[in-house]
């Protein structure tokens, strides 16, 4: 199946780009979350806006990645309050990415979304954890946070 990527999607493509996939994963996942419309004749002219669109974004959101990215560094330390066993310190399920979102915003940091923040496998213990976040696709920030029982 033919399709043309209206959003990001992981180890596929950005907005624009002309994909080959899978019919099921077209139909039943691209689709319906509308990351994707099929490419007909029609639709193959909206790539050039949609691509236009993309770069000018592109340049824009570099320096504000940037700037974004020293907003991070400054803040001050992230703290999660979590429920965890009193005695092994193991939460009762796990950190999520937008825990680390709203964590980051109630210190005054910037609003992210949470499909950017990348946790290391999974955080299942109090203690100190490094994330980054991808701002932009040559803009990584990695920031600690503490995690702590509530």
């Amino acid at each position: 199946m033919k399709l043309i990527l209206t959003a990001d999607v992981a180890n596929l493509g950005a907005p624009g780009d002309i994909v080959e996939v899978k019919d099921g994963y077209g139909r039943n996942y691209l689709l319906p979350r509308q990351l994707a419309i099929p490419a007909t004749r029609g639709a193959e002219k909206q790539v050039a806006q949609i691509r236009k669109g993309r770069e000018v974004r592109a340049v824009r959101d570099l320096d504000h990645a940037k700037e974004l990215a020293g907003t991070l560094k400054g803040l001050p330390p992230v703290r999660l309050a979590v429920r965890a066993a009193k005695d092994s310190g193991r939460l009762f399920g796990s950190v999520t990415p937008a825990e680390v979102v709203a964590a980051v915003s109630k210190v005054g940091g910037p609003k992210l979304d949470r499909r950017t923040v990348s946790l290391p496998a999974s955080i299942k213990s109090t203690g100190r954890h490094t994330v980054s976040v991808k701002l932009h696709p040559e803009v990584v920030v990695q920031f600690p946070i503490e995690v702590s029982a509530s």
